[in-house]
C-alpha cells in the first residue's frame, strides 16, 4: 500500500480570515456556555447527596474544565494564525488579496473535532440535568 502525502489546498486570505472569526465566535459562544453549565452543576449540588449523582456532577466539572483548556488553546492558535495573516499583510500591502495560502485544515480539524465532542458532552449533561433537576 503506497502512502501519498496529502498536499494543503491553496485558500486565499479573506476565506481563512471568515473561518477564524466563524471559529472564534463558535468557541466563545462554548465557553459562554460551560458557565451555565457550571451554575446548573452548582444548583445540582444543592439538590442532591446522593453519591453517584455527586459523582457524576464532579465528572462534568472536571469535563468541563478541560473544555476550557481546550477552547483556550484553540483562541490562542486562531490568534496567531491571524496575527501571521496581519504580518503578511503589512509586508506586502498589494499583493495580499491576490496570494494563496496554505490551507489550514489540521487547525480546522482540530476545531471541527472539539466541536462535536462538545455537543455530544452537551447531549450527555442534559440527559443528566433531567435526570437530576
Amino acid at each position: 500500500m503506497s502512502t501519498k502525502t496529502k498536499k494543503k489546498k491553496p485558500i486565499y486570505m479573506s476565506d481563512l480570515h471568515y473561518e477564524h472569526k466563524l471559529w472564534e465566535r463558535q468557541i466563545n459562544f462554548q465557553v459562554d456556555e460551560l458557565e451555565i453549565f457550571k451554575h446548573r452543576l452548582e444548583e445540582v449540588v444543592t439538590r442532591w447527596t446522593d453519591q453517584e449523582i455527586l459523582a457524576q456532577v464532579e465528572h462534568f466539572q472536571n469535563t468541563f474544565i478541560r473544555y476550557k483548556e481546550v477552547l483556550d488553546i484553540q483562541l490562542h492558535d486562531i490568534k496567531l494564525q491571524e496575527e501571521a495573516l496581519v504580518k503578511f499583510v503589512r509586508e506586502h500591502p498589494v499583493a495580499s488579496d491576490h496570494v494563496h495560502f496554505q490551507d489550514h485544515t489540521k487547525l480546522r480539524d482540530d476545531v471541527e473535532t472539539q466541536l462535536e465532542m462538545f455537543f455530544d458532552t452537551k447531549k450527555d449533561f442534559v440527559r443528566f440535568l433531567t435526570k437530576a433537576m
